[in-house]
């Protein structure tokens, strides 16, 4: 059966390419969007975010998205080495890093036709928010396959920082860098487990820790003020030392959206965060397993290196994203919603 011609409209067409990492959404924006003014990316992403936000909720949001929905808008780099550039956007707003998406960019990237193949690995260099990622893709018999990706310099930003959560009294939690800054802090802490804890009671905790660190901790970062921002926290099984069996975790980011997948940004945080203390050395692959779909990603640190002041590693994070679907969304203006909205 022909699939169906689209009924008079309102507005753009807006073509998508849904995928997904280990069970988090990954909406890609293929064509619809205007031009985005800006020298930089982060520049197109402070243009996006005041003159664009619309499109984002439509995307995002009911009836088209939903409450955890993610999604990945591909524009021009600045930078003569990127192969492509991104933002990220989710149901609040917009972020600095995905490590996720980079994976299902990866594929999509070579399965598109936006870089030439190679075999055994494609190489295909993200340009995000936070800066160059480099993403290889598995490339055999004209099929892509499973993403590594290296990060931008991620560090520990503070340790055992103390903070007072409303109902649950002081916390002592670490905040580190992976793209985006993050709160950690072990589920234990709060009488918890990742794997078997409603996800109700996980989500309201996490957000009482990233509401606590927001207001209570000076926040900066020496490349841009623009990644200076707690983006999260990430409860994780406390099981920080080196060990062959994975360690578990839920991250819940933006607006206490729960994260489906192991986060690739958040592997990273955690890897520079394990490095910094002692407790993995370079080369030593750890497995991340998703708290709420068993996924699992992989993480090691490769390389020292610096991020102004701060001593640094760049992290390997590698898992696998697949296709879901293709779309075309628009908008009818005697439509009450059609900008969108979200059901709590």
């Amino acid at each position: 059966m022909a699939f169906p011609k689209l009924p008079p409209h309102d507005g753009p067409v807006l073509s998508v390419v849904d995928m997904h990492t280990a069970g988090e959404p990954l909406r890609v924006v293929l064509t619809g969007y205007p031009d985005i003014s800006g020298d930089t990316v982060l520049a197109k992403r402070r243009y996006a975010r005041r003159h664009l936000d619309h499109l984002r909720r439509v995307l995002m949001l009911e009836p088209r998205g939903h409450r955890d929905m993610y999604g990945a808008l591909l524009v021009p780099s600045e930078l003569e080495e990127a192969d492509l550039g991104v933002l990220f956007m989710h149901t609040e707003g917009y972020s600095t890093m995905c490590g996720h998406a980079v994976i299902a960019l990866g594929r999509l990237a070579v399965d598109y036709g936006l870089v030439t193949p190679t075999s055994p690995e494609t190489r295909v260099n993200v340009h995000c928010p936070c800066g160059l990622v480099s993403a290889f893709v598995q490339y055999c018999n004209g099929k892509t396959g499973a993403v590594r990706f290296h990060s931008v310099p991620a560090f520990a930003f503070a340790t055992d920082v103390k903070v007072s959560v409303p109902g649950y009294g002081e916390v002592i939690v670490d905040i580190s860098y992976g793209g985006a800054l993050y709160a950690l802090v072990s589920a234990e802490r709060f009488g918890m487990d990742v794997t078997k804890s409603r996800s109700r009671d996980l989500v309201d905790v996490a957000t009482a820790v990233t509401k606590a660190v927001k207001s209570q901790v000076k926040l900066h970062h020496p490349v841009s003020e623009d990644l200076a921002f707690l983006y999260g926290t990430i409860l994780t099984d406390g099981r920080d030392t080196f060990t062959e069996e994975p360690t578990a975790n839920v991250c819940v980011f933006a607006d206490a959206q729960v994260d489906r997948s192991p986060t690739g940004s958040g592997v990273t945080a955690r890897i520079a965060l394990q490095y910094h203390k002692g407790l993995i050395q370079l080369h030593q692959t750890r497995s991340f397993c998703s708290g709420t779909t068993e996924a699992v990603f992989t993480g090691k640190a490769i390389q020292e290196t610096v991020c102004g002041d701060f001593k640094a590693v760049v992290v390997e994070v590698a898992g696998h994203a697949y296709y879901s679907g293709a779309a075309c969304f628009t908008q009818e203006d005697q439509d009450p919603l059609r900008s969108g909205f979200l059901l709590r």
